[in-house]
């Protein structure tokens, strides 16, 4: 959800920004300025003569002012990149023997890993997410553990059960994998 809300605050600020722009292009090419502009027409500048000058003295005033605003454009930048960017692949390459090859989605790799880490002794639950491309995948895998289970056991469980599996279903010569261990807390119980 905070994806969408990212995404659609980004679009309004774009979209304000884009009629904003066409605004002023458009009086610039000669429309008629509207009521509530902030200018008057055409030949109106944006800066006056005393706002341009009110600050000329100070040195430090217009260097600050270009370099917060290369600052702002870069981060708004940095921004619209980290929104478009897929994290995850949407399909990996699956290697079949026959020189041809497949695609399988990631989506349903997840899912075949998540499932087979469920079903190892003492995994509460699994959560596993691929990363990388499309060719070369990662896989995250986060195991919540039973108080009982050894953490190593749950890993060797791990790594030679279902990504061993995963990584020679599809055929890839790796399937690097980070595990988070987290151990699950139970509740106290009395004891009588």
């Amino acid at each position: 959800m905070l994806k969408g809300v990212n995404r659609v605050l980004l679009a309004i600020a774009g979209l304000v920004l884009i009629a904003l722009g066409g605004s002023v292009l458009a009086i610039g090419l000669g429309a008629p300025a509207p009521s509530w502009w902030l200018h008057d027409g055409r030949h109106d500048v944006l800066l006056d003569e005393a706002e341009r000058t009110r600050w000329r003295d100070e040195g430090w005033w217009w260097p600050v002012v270009i370099a917060a605003l290369a600052v702002l454009v870069l981060l708004c930048l940095w921004w619209l990149l980290a929104v478009l960017r897929r994290r995850r692949p949407a399909e990996v390459l699956v290697d079949t023997g026959d020189g041809e090859g497949a695609s399988l989605r990631g989506r349903a790799l997840e899912h075949a890993l998540e499932e087979e880490a469920n079903r190892l002794d003492g995994v509460a639950r699994a959560h596993v997410r691929l990363t990388g491309r499309a060719t070369e995948p990662r896989a995250r895998a986060l195991l919540t553990l039973e108080p009982h289970v050894e953490p190593g056991a749950a890993l060797h469980g791990l790594t030679t059960g279902a990504v061993a599996h995963a990584r020679d279903s599809t055929g890839l010569a790796a399937l690097p994998t980070e595990a988070r261990l987290h151990a699950r807390k139970h509740r106290p119980e009395r004891v009588t």
